[in-house]
């Protein structure tokens, strides 16, 4: 060994040694610069700088061009983690090839999203896999073992899980507490991190912004408790965006930044997302801590040391080694293939009455507000190539066989001096938003360079849409959107609404006998002036011509068809989305009125919905003979759309959440009692619109055959599945559990088992599980441990939650209830079996956990079965 090849460049000892040696190297200015986001280089060791954080939740985001797959739900939807896992994989290899392109592009991936989908109003629902932890779990193994890569010593990239822990609402997020009782906490939030952790395919996690029970999940000891104590792999603990300071400047949890920070430090945060790239913020508040004594050196060793373990494993410094260093596919026909394969098994057929699959020579209107579009969201890369559902079926129908109608309001706007004009632009149009790629996105500003709107004597005709909620977008007739830059001006200058403040969005307010115009993203009104239209806080009174009302244009071209295809959703910037929950389940209105002017001109309809997250359509589904529905698809979702409408794949995506009839299904966005307010498939007592696990295909399946025995910690199941059909098709086979009479409330069906099977007309396949015993199990509060009670339990076979085929009892031994042993464990206040009017809250800012009423009103708690023993006269209760 030389002085030019010092121990940790050594590849022949060990990641510890090596990581020993480096740490034993650096002063304790450098490795306090290491727990910021963007670590720089140590220029006198030769340590290249290090950024945390590369968004790939389906594809690689923010970065420029890339293959874009399906949304995360609609990975989901598939059902399928043999594909996911190649998805994961090619992402990964994305990323490598990219870096090698583009420096700023790092190896620490910020994804895969777990968190459960237990309210389809969260407005980021489209980030996540299932409502169900199982299924969450397993596409998340899935996912991190494809970005991972199978290499047993050094890793494509590094995955970290994203939000840590029980987050499901935007309003308030960095605010809200999410009360999370332990039944919950152990049978529901935590498995969707603990499988994919346990696989060995996580580098790290991501703790969320909000608190639980009353505590910010950057300080919980959840962390050390749970997440750590699940794998003896170092995790690196990456603080989300801005998190840090929030622990002071929203929740006011600590008076200074320095206690808070060392007491993230200390809970195991280890890299702090704060500041953008500025780094001296963040590491001055570390030293501060350390001057103080709120924290010593082995806190910062403790954090720099799981740092430097991922940049080991991802080959930093192994360059000559690393099998992953001379990636360069890039945009491969595989990559493609591959996301057509995605977006096909991601949609899902949610009714039939034979209408699909569409005939060859039928002459097709495809109308809606999606039909020639195909959106991306905010942890999308920019798109190489782009397929629409009406591009895709004038390639498959012809031309001459299809028909459009987007169903816009065609409008005209009239001001004081005359009427709204958009300039012409000049030659040559300039790339898509986000196309040169940029580490912060949020900070990317609007275009200058095209005049603004003026007001003269010939009207501009603007395609008017209403998103929902009044919002609205104005695009200009050559496809430009109205955007205000940060000059103030309105120009038509945006390809598509996006951003992390959207600019393109207005609404109108009447006004005097006309409309104001407001500008959402400023909170500014449209006013003319003499330079051109701008927002001001004084708004110009506008009077708004309809020329043409869409649902008008869609039953034209409906009534002319054989058949129709609505294609209807959302734009993932716009209602819906981070920061911003969703009010409704309904279909907006605008989009409600084209489905149904298009069935009563032509009833032979098909809606489709292209959208993040479930909808609420009775009327719909009891009027029109078939529905489908898939998340947005990526770069091939209307060429996968279009196969699947023509028949050329059969539909067998499953539905990954519950499809609820109406708002009135649903408890308030911030219960969290999954249990007590009965939500999500596993609890829910009433009907669902589609139920989990729902999906149809042009195939039928039979099912028989069901075996199920106990074999040690294994139950054994086995069922055969038949393709009846006339047409070779995927099923999605599913096996539910449920215990018979459980002394406690349990789920009416849970998933343990499923396989996505492809089989010919005609053919057989014998589908085995081994369901481990404790899935079997819940989480006892009396004695604060996992049990399988003694008992009745039942395995479902089928098709979905509710279309079950096959039912077999297997009667358990397992541990007995038992009361709960009072005197010699006491009894903790969260730890009771129902509650009215409460909530957790912390016990102190570091661990424990007390009840409090909500509201300042009265609250009540029930604890059963508690056994005081003999001779107990009194109790003392910590309040």
């Amino acid at each position: 060994m030389t002085d030019l090849q010092p121990p940790f460049r050594d590849p022949q000892l060990s990641q510890d040694k090596r990581i020993d040696d480096l740490l034993a190297r650096l002063t304790t200015g450098e490795r306090i610069a290491m727990l910021h986001q963007f670590a720089p280089a140590v220029e006198r060791l030769g340590v290249a700088a290090f950024r945390t954080g590369q968004e790939a939740l389906h594809g690689v985001a923010w970065m420029g061009r890339a293959t874009v797959f399906p949304q995360a739900v609609g990975l989901g939807a598939s059902w399928n983690e043999e594909l996911v896992r190649r998805v994961g994989e090619a992402v990964g290899t994305e990323v490598r090839a990219m870096r090698a392109q583009d420096g700023r592009v790092g190896l620490n991936v910020w994804a895969p999203t777990v968190n459960l989908l237990r309210n389809p109003l969260w407005g980021r629902g489209e980030e996540g896999y299932s409502e169900d932890a199982a299924l969450t779990s397993a596409i998340a193994v899935a996912y991190t073992r494809g970005l991972r890569g199978d290499h047993p010593r050094f890793w494509r990239t590094a995955p970290v899980l994203k939000h840590w822990l029980a987050h499901n609402n935007e309003v308030n997020r960095d605010t809200s507490s999410s009360s999370v009782r332990p039944r919950v906490l152990h049978e529901y939030d935590l498995r969707a991190f603990r499988g994919a952790v346990e696989a060995g395919a996580v580098a790290g996690v991501m703790p969320a912004y909000n608190l639980v029970n009353g505590r910010p999940n950057h300080v919980s000891p959840y962390l050390g408790e749970h997440l750590r104590a699940w794998t003896d792999q170092p995790l690196l603990i990456c603080s989300d965006a801005g998190a840090p300071s929030n622990l002071v400047d929203s929740e006011h949890y600590f008076d200074t930044h320095e206690e808070a920070t060392a007491a993230a430090l200390k809970a195991g945060v280890d890299s702090f997302t704060d500041h953008g790239t500025d780094s001296s913020v963040m590491t001055g508040r570390i030293s501060g801590a350390l001057r103080q004594g709120l924290i010593d050196e082995d806190d910062i060793e403790a954090a720099v040391r799981r740092q430097l373990a991922v940049r080991f494993m991802l080959g930093e410094f192994d360059p000559e080694t690393d099998p992953y260093a001379a990636t360069d596919d890039f945009d491969t026909p595989e990559h493609r293939a591959l996301a057509l394969e995605a977006a096909e098994q991601a949609v899902v057929l949610l009714k039939n009455d034979g209408l699909l699959p569409l005939a060859d020579g039928a002459r097709i209107a495809v109308v809606g507000l999606l039909a020639d579009e195909c959106k991306t969201d905010w942890y999308s890369g920019t798109l190489i190539h782009r397929s629409t559902p009406l591009d895709a079926l004038y390639e498959r129908f012809g031309a001459a066989n299809v028909t459009f109608a987007e169903g816009v309001d065609r409008v005209r706007i009239r001001c004081a001096a005359g009427w709204l004009q958009v300039a012409e632009a000049a030659e040559g149009a300039a790339d898509a938003r986000g196309a040169e790629g940029a580490l912060d996105p949020a900070l990317l500003a609007g275009r200058t360079d095209l005049p603004p709107l003026t007001c003269g004597d010939a009207p501009s005709e603007l395609a008017l849409t209403d998103w929902g909620g009044g919002v609205l977008t104005l695009r200009a007739a050559d496809g430009r959107y109205l955007s205000v830059a940060d000059d103030g001006f309105v120009r038509a200058s945006a390809d598509q609404p996006g951003g992390w403040v959207v600019q393109e969005t207005f609404t109108l307010e009447e006004h005097d006998g006309g409309h104001l115009l407001r500008h959402t993203g400023t909170g500014r009104h449209v006013s003319v002036a003499a330079d051109g239209v701008k927002v001001a806080e004084a708004g110009e009174v506008f009077e708004i011509e309809t020329a043409e009302r869409g649902e008008d244009a869609v039953a034209r071209a409906a009534a002319d068809a054989d058949v129709v295809i609505v294609v209807a959703g959302n734009d993932p910037h716009i209602n819906g989305r981070e920061t911003e929950d969703r009010p409704t389940l309904a279909l907006p209105p605008q989009q409600d009125r084209l489905w149904r002017a298009a069935s009563a001109a032509n009833p032979r309809t098909a809606l489709v919905m292209t959208s993040a997250y479930p909808y609420a359509v009775p009327e719909a589904q009891a009027e029109l003979p078939a529905l489908l529905w898939t998340a947005h698809g990526g770069q091939a979702a209307g060429t996968a759309l279009a196969r699947v409408l023509a028949g050329d794949v059969s539909p067998a995506g499953r539905l990954p959440q519950t499809w609820y009839g109406s708002d009135a299904d649903l408890p308030d966005l911030l219960d969290y009692d999954i249990i007590g307010s009965r939500q999500t498939y596993l609890y829910f007592e009433g009907t669902p619109l589609y139920a989990f696990g729902h999906g149809l295909s042009y195939a039928s399946f039979g099912y028989e055959g069901l075996t199920a025995e106990r074999d040690g910690d294994l139950v054994r199941v086995g069922f055969t599945v038949t393709n009846t059909g006339a047409v070779a098709s995927d099923e999605v086979a599913q096996l539910y559990a449920r215990a018979v009479d459980a002394s406690v409330p349990r789920p009416s069906r849970e998933l343990v088992a499923h396989r996505r099977l492809h089989l010919s007309p005609g053919g057989s396949e014998r589908v085995s599980f081994d369901v481990p015993v404790s899935a079997l199990g819940h989480w006892d509060v009396a004695h604060g441990r996992w049990a399988v009670e003694p008992g009745t339990y039942e395995l479902l076979a089928g098709a979905s939650s509710t279309d079950v085929r096959l039912t077999a009892s297997l009667a358990m031994e397992g541990d007995p209830a038992g009361p709960r042993p009072v005197r010699t464990h006491g009894l903790g206040a969260a730890d009771f079996d129902e509650q009215r009017g409460t909530e957790i809250v912390d016990r102190t800012k570091v661990s424990g956990d007390a009840v409090a009423a909500t509201g300042g009103a009265e609250g009540e708690l029930v604890f059963r079965a508690c056994d005081f023993g003999a001779g107990v006269g009194g109790v003392t209760v910590v309040v």
